[in-house]
């Protein structure tokens, strides 16, 4: 379908809603085409094709509100969903801040946001196999010591997405994605690890050379082999940027709207106040062109933006969508997400720590003795307390060296501590997705070990 038609879909059924009496009504219409196929010992090991098409609605009578899907796009189907919409209005509680955004906050980021690209979709089957076996041969290539792999997959997407609501916001965008991973095993005497790399981008030609990636993934996998146990202490902790993201995550988590109005987050009642080291600034941007997080306006039909969520160690801004917005007497900052139907949540664009001066290499030659984490295990994270405890593995810092590799360690502290006391922050920020950070150290966490 042309986005021309989507937009007309999403219009007709809007008016559909206002004519059974809806007070206010929200409509998204989506169709997209995904592939993936997995190459394992240079076989295909699965390969799917799969397109898919739905509208999810919104309606409001009054303060109450109801949600309906369908994917029957057709007239009939269309009106179906609107009255199941509408019924299920009828016997929902009544929200005193449920609705939708001010029509003085809608709009759309006007700009080239780089979102699609057609190589994705006009690429034939074989280039994509191909791509995933070269990527799986350039891995077992580099030591004998890898000798299988968990396989190399190669993804894409492409896609349209409209959005409509009675108060005359109408807008659509397509989007292309592309993705190549590879995840080699290695095996020392009865000892075996696994590790894995990989690279996304909106178009097929930015992506990692196969052959490069397939390289690094078995590096990391032998990086593994001959892993010991360290003595429980305090030292160093530097998270390498794949393990770095995880932390971003908690500070999104605890800076949510959602988690704000139900003071549920260590950060609830922190707006204005110093909560980091001032080596630390976190931003969303849902406005750089060509990556994962940016859009050119949110679920509610409201402009992306660039938001400062902390500033030089001070906490700037929660992000909201319109109805956190309302519960705490805020403005929305363009934040809201969902899928097809339902009410949106908070969700985010770009959500990155800014590259710092150091490269990691300089990083790790100031730590006498620490731990490079290269992968976090578990979910012993408390958002409400801030407490912070996950098993990790990484490699032995010693002298400013990588010296061995380590395993079954649980790291721990409070995610408030980390903030406060984030020493140092690498040059090396890259987005693999809609968040990124670069490598960060922290001077002291607690090792458990043996």
């Amino acid at each position: 379908m042309s986005e021309a038609l989507l937009n007309q879909i999403a219009a007709d059924v809007i008016g559909m809603a206002r004519s059974k009496g809806a007070s206010g009504a929200e409509c998204t219409v989506s169709e997209g085409a995904e592939f993936t196929v997995l190459v394992r010992q240079n076989e295909v090991d699965n390969l799917k094709e799969a397109g898919s098409r739905g509208a999810g609605l919104r309606v409001m009578a009054g303060r109450r509100t109801g949600s309906a899907y369908t994917s029957d796009l057709s007239p009939e189907g269309l009106a179906k969903m609107v009255d199941s919409a509408m019924e299920l209005a009828k016997i929902t509680s009544e929200d005193p801040h449920a609705g939708l955004p001010d029509a003085s906050e809608l709009g759309k980021f006007e700009g080239d946001l780089k979102l699609f690209y057609e190589e994705p979709a006009g690429l034939d089957t074989l280039t994509k196999i191909e791509t995933a076996r070269k990527a799986e041969a350039a891995a077992m290539a580099v030591d004998p010591r890898i000798f299988t792999t968990e396989g190399a997959s190669v993804d894409s997407y492409h896609g349209a997405r409209a959005f409509a609501n009675s108060d005359g916001f109408a807008g659509s965008y397509r989007s292309s994605s592309c993705s190549l991973s590879c995840v080699p095993v290695a095996k020392q005497d009865e000892a075996m690890e696994r590790d894995y790399w990989y690279s996304m981008a909106r178009a097929w030609n930015m992506l990692e050379d196969p052959i490069e990636l397939g390289q690094k993934a078995a590096a990391r996998a032998l990086r593994r082999l001959g892993a010991r146990k360290v003595s429980t202490q305090k030292a160093a902790i530097v998270f390498e940027p794949r393990a770095a993201r995880t932390l971003l995550g908690h500070i999104f988590e605890a800076v949510s709207g959602d988690s704000i109005y139900r003071d549920s987050s260590f950060l609830a009642g922190k707006l204005g106040q110093k909560i980091a080291h001032e080596n630390l600034t976190v931003i969303d941007d849902g406005t750089i062109p060509g990556l994962f997080g940016s859009s050119p306006f949110d679920d509610e039909g409201v402009p992306s933006r660039r938001t400062v969520v902390i500033e030089n160690g001070v906490l700037k801004n929660y992000l909201l969508n319109s109805y956190t917005a309302r519960k705490l007497g805020m403005k929305t900052t363009g934040n809201a997400s969902r899928g097809i139907t339902g009410n949106a949540s908070v969700g985010h664009g770009n959500f990155y720590i800014p590259a710092g001066a150091l490269p990691p290499d300089e990083i790790i030659k100031q730590i006498k003795t620490g731990l490079y984490v290269t992968e976090l295990i578990g979910f012993g994270v408390n958002i409400v307390t801030g407490d912070y405890s996950r098993g990790a593995a990484g490699v032995w810092i010693e002298n400013g060296e990588l010296a061995y590799p380590v395993s079954e360690v649980t790291i721990a502290s409070t995610l408030m501590r980390m903030l406060e006391e984030m020493a140092a922050i690498g040059s090396d920020l890259e987005f693999r997705g809609s968040m990124a950070s670069p490598t960060l150290m922290i001077p002291e966490m607690t090792i458990s070990g043996q």
